[in-house]
């Protein structure tokens, strides 16, 4: 089972996956927890290559970065893991390229972006899928303080361009509401993970 956590930066996602990764291994279940982009040596090759912020990437080559490094995890972690039966949580999946390269940078619309995105992980979907939603205000607070070095090359879009990349999230949960469970992501983490915990725990198989 893939289960994805998404969300602009500063929503509580990452500590989302941590917390059910914790939650799966109290009950047995053999879990992997992967973030994108990273993973297998060339994808942190190009995380690298992404947070440089004194590296010029045009929108369309950061797309395809962050793609390759997408198509390797998958390949290289993801395909395996699964076909072994883990459970694989992952901090981010092709949904923040729709959101962020798509909606953010503008670069295409959804029809064009999810053909792309299947091509890029041959086909493999998530199972469920976790959206953070929180204000512009709530997550820049958040951000702020968190890394002394300064935004990062998402940060540096400024309002217009997270409004863009929330905006862009939430259209995406309209057209899959089966796959992608949006929660308010302004709520404590522990009641967050309650709901996660509810959510999900009827679509796992927890051993006996």
């Amino acid at each position: 089972m893939l289960i994805t956590f998404e969300g602009i930066d500063g929503s509580g996602k990452s500590t989302q996956a941590r917390l059910l990764e914790a939650y799966f291994h109290r009950q047995g279940c053999e879990t992997l927890l992967v973030r994108e982009p990273g993973g297998p040596p060339l994808a942190e090759r190009v995380r690298a290559l992404l947070l440089d912020g004194d590296v010029a990437i045009s929108p369309f080559a950061e797309l395809l970065l962050f793609s390759a490094a997408r198509a390797q995890l998958v390949a290289e972690t993801l395909r395996p893991a699964l076909n072994a039966g883990t459970i694989v949580l992952c901090d981010r999946f092709y949904d923040s390229t729709t959101a962020y390269q798509g909606g953010g940078r503008g670069l295409a619309d959804p029809v064009w972006l999810d053909a792309f995105n299947r091509r890029v992980t041959d086909g493999l979907v998530p199972d469920r899928t976790y959206l953070f939603d929180v204000p512009l205000e709530v997550a820049a607070q958040r951000r702020s303080g968190r890394d002394a070095a300064g935004p990062d090359r998402m940060e540096a879009g400024g309002d217009p361009f997270f409004v863009r990349v929330r905006e862009a999230y939430l259209a995406l949960a309209e057209r899959e509401p089966q796959r992608l469970c949006v929660l308010d992501g302004t709520r404590s983490p522990e009641e967050l993970h309650e709901q996660v915990v509810s959510d999900i725990q009827p679509r796992v198989q927890i051993p006996s």
